[in-house]
């Protein structure tokens, strides 16, 4: 090796080379970028294939519109009840008369095998209006006692001709092999005239 004015430069032995400097470091270094790069591909890449599986099992637009109904309840005289339908299902409407209340007050619940007041099965300040889905918790079949005409069984509500479940004025089981009484579904009236199913 030479300098400047030509001289030779004697090579200077292996071990007295000094230590190269060390490279400056700008926080990400290349290989820490093209690791946060993939792991943020796999990342978007996990997600298009997870939210077409998650999306599909929501309800869809048909199920969401029976999610819920309102029912005009203004043409239902006290002592009257009607069928209606909620997510495929019969549900009752009943305008109790102040003599059905009367005798649904009267049954001391703790004689009831699904012990329930009317007043917890009706809203508050609503209690002539009993909804409850009709469908027998015994195995399932449409009770009478809604539509005009149809058997009540002897406790006035609602009688399975099924298998002879015998319901009273609030919709509660006293008679028959039906476990419990007519279940009351999530309400709410949004007017004197019309109540929300669901």
């Amino acid at each position: 090796m030479a300098n400047d004015q030509g001289t030779a430069i004697p090579d200077a032995p292996a071990g007295d080379l000094p230590a190269a400097a060390p490279l400056p470091h700008d926080g990400v270094r290349r290989r820490d970028f093209i690791h946060i790069a993939a792991v943020s591909a796999a990342g978007i890449g996990g997600l298009a294939v997870v939210y077409p599986l998650i999306s599909q099992m929501g309800a869809s637009a048909d199920v969401l519109a029976e999610s819920s109904t309102e029912i005009d309840i203004s043409a239902i005289q006290p002592g009257q009840a009607i069928k209606a339908v909620w997510r495929k299902q019969p549900v009752f409407l009943r305008n109790l008369t102040p003599q059905e209340i009367a005798k649904a007050d009267a049954v001391d619940i703790t004689t009831l095998r699904d012990p329930a007041t009317l007043a917890e099965r009706t809203t508050a300040g609503k209690k002539n209006w009993l909804i409850t889905m009709g469908v027998c918790t015994h195995l399932g079949c449409v009770p009478l006692g809604a539509g005009a005409g149809e058997i009540k069984g002897e406790f006035g509500g609602y009688f399975c001709p099924c298998h002879g479940s015998v319901y009273d004025t609030a919709a509660r089981i006293r008679k028959g092999p039906a476990p419990k009484n007519l279940e009351v579904p999530l309400h709410s009236f949004t007017s004197d005239t019309i109540v929300k199913i669901g």
